[in-house]
């Protein structure tokens, strides 16, 4: 059998409780006055007194009949009125999260529900609007991430296109056309590879060979990775590790996560800028920070540097994924650290520091 509905069991309730007390007030003046009536009357004399005692019992109990029916029956009718608005009333706020969370299932995030007074119902009210905040700010991230994905495979591709086209008409050699297609498949691959990590940090499928590592040998590793680079735009990196730092860590994994931060800080470094790498270990928390003399963060764009695909500048294109930190930040809390970034200001450069749990 179907379930009632909330507003049917609170009339229903209602009406019980009113039932129930006329109810119990009819049995017991219908049982009780009688009782007294008589005892009252017991010393009375006989005869003519009788009849006229009974002449008045009989009256007395049918007046009280009467009256509690009437009672009985104008308690019905209003108890049954108070019931069903106390429960339009109650019921109302529930309609009103019910009609917004269609709303929200529909996609429309813009209509927020008005906070009843009832503090239960407020609360739930606030849930609903957070909620629809939360979703709201996820569904432009996603439109976001898919529009830069787009762009991000769009670039390659259209090179790879205008390439094959100039080949066709003359315009670049077989080594030229093959130079550029490669780089271009490649930074295409790089693609792939960085949204298939990414994907797999936020499902919690990040497979990790924890063993005993120095963080400062890690470091070194990561930065000697990017010689090259560093030697070519001419922005000078150091390496400050005086103590061993041991943790327990997948070495190829923290190897990734600073190569993506000091990438990053060489790629927002311009010629002549430097980036230094500083292990160190404090009361039980080691941590790698990477400087760089860059071009900096202003404090609203802090919390979002992490996001996949943020850009500070809409319009710069560094030759990344766009991810490189998201990454980094997930491989970082896998380990149970985290990473986080400072900046004192646009042009005054930035500061990413990795922290993890020191081995005792």
């Amino acid at each position: 059998m179907r379930a009632r509905s909330l507003r049917a069991r609170l009339f229903a309730s209602y009406a019980a409780v009113a039932a129930s007390g006329a109810a119990a007030l009819l049995a017991s003046v219908r049982l009780l006055v009688p009782r007294l009536f008589d005892a009252r009357t017991s010393g009375a004399g006989r005869g003519a007194g009788n009849a006229d005692g009974a002449s008045q019992h009989g009256a007395v109990v049918s007046a009280l009949n009467v009256a509690l029916v009437v009672a009985l029956a104008v308690s019905l009718v209003v108890g049954s009125i108070v019931a069903v608005l106390v429960a339009r009333r109650l019921l109302r706020p529930i309609d009103d999260l019910r009609a917004a969370t269609r709303r929200i299932a529909a996609g429309r995030y813009d209509r927020p529900v008005v906070p009843p007074e009832e503090p239960e119902l407020s609360a739930l009210a606030d849930d609903v609007n957070h909620l629809a905040t939360v979703l709201a700010d996820t569904e432009r991230r996603r439109a976001a991430l898919v529009g830069d994905v787009a762009h991000e495979m769009r670039t390659p591709l259209a090179t790879i296109t205008g390439y094959l086209e100039g080949f066709g008409d003359g315009l670049f050699t077989t080594e030229e056309l093959t130079a550029t297609v490669s780089a271009e498949v490649d930074r295409l691959h790089r693609l792939a590879r960085d949204l298939s990590e990414a994907s797999r940090t936020d499902e919690g499928r990040l497979l990790l060979e924890i063993d005993d590592v120095d963080l400062g040998d890690v470091a070194a590793a990561a930065v000697a990775r990017l010689r090259a680079p560093f030697a070519e735009r001419g922005v000078d990196v150091t390496v400050l590790a005086p103590d061993p730092v041991p943790v327990r860590a997948d070495r190829e994994r923290i190897v990734q996560a600073i190569t993506n931060l000091v990438g990053n800080a060489l790629a927002y470094t311009p010629a002549g800028g430097a980036v230094a790498v500083e292990v160190t270990c404090r009361d039980g928390v080691a941590r790698v920070a990477v400087t760089d003399t860059g071009r900096g963060l202003a404090p609203e764009q802090l919390p979002h540097v992490f996001e996949r695909f943020y850009r500070a500048d809409r319009h710069d294109r560094t030759g990344g994924t766009g991810i490189g930190l998201t990454i980094a930040r997930a491989i970082v809390r896998a380990h149970d650290g985290d990473l986080t970034a400072a900046s004192p200001g646009v042009g005054r450069g930035a500061t990413f520091e990795l922290t993890l749990p020191a081995r005792r």
